[in-house]
């Protein structure tokens, strides 16, 4: 599976340690930048174009980052057919339901709140969990339409 990371300041670090922990378990990964650590740079210059790769690859899935994920995740929901979910530390549910019941194909992290050890823990539990389908498809063919 393809997964393309991206991120802006707030979440440099941590996704570089993601991206070193996900292409150790054999993922192809795909770095959309940021590239270096600019605490002035601008989330949506790196997280819509990976909204868009994810979008044109149906079989891949995105992982973006910021502060506190919500203005990325609103970035990345602008692209059609992308449904990013927000996790920043609450309830592990949260994570599987968006891929069981949601479809999410973009994880959004707030790197502010939580360690590598749990986003990892969580990037884990995502990628893992699949799309039930059954009565969530119609809901997921109303909002790509």
């Amino acid at each position: 599976m393809k997964i393309y990371l991206a991120t802006d300041h707030a979440g440099f670090e941590l996704k570089n340690f993601l991206k070193d922990n996900l292409l150790n378990k054999g993922y192809d990964v795909e770095d959309c930048g940021a590239f270096t650590y600019e605490p002035m740079d601008d989330y949506p210059d790196f997280i819509m174009p990976a909204a868009e790769k994810v979008v044109k690859d149906p079989d891949s899935m995105g992982i973006i980052l910021g502060g506190s994920g919500q203005g990325e995740a609103m970035a990345a929901n602008r692209v059609k057919g992308a449904r990013a979910v927000v996790y920043y530390n609450g309830p592990k549910d949260i994570v599987t339901l968006s891929r069981s019941h949601n479809d999410a194909n973009i994880l959004s992290i707030g790197a502010r709140f939580i360690t590598p050890k749990e986003a990892s823990e969580i990037v884990d539990l995502w990628l893992a969990e699949d799309f039930e389908g059954g009565r969530h498809n119609n809901r997921i063919n109303k909002l790509d339409r």
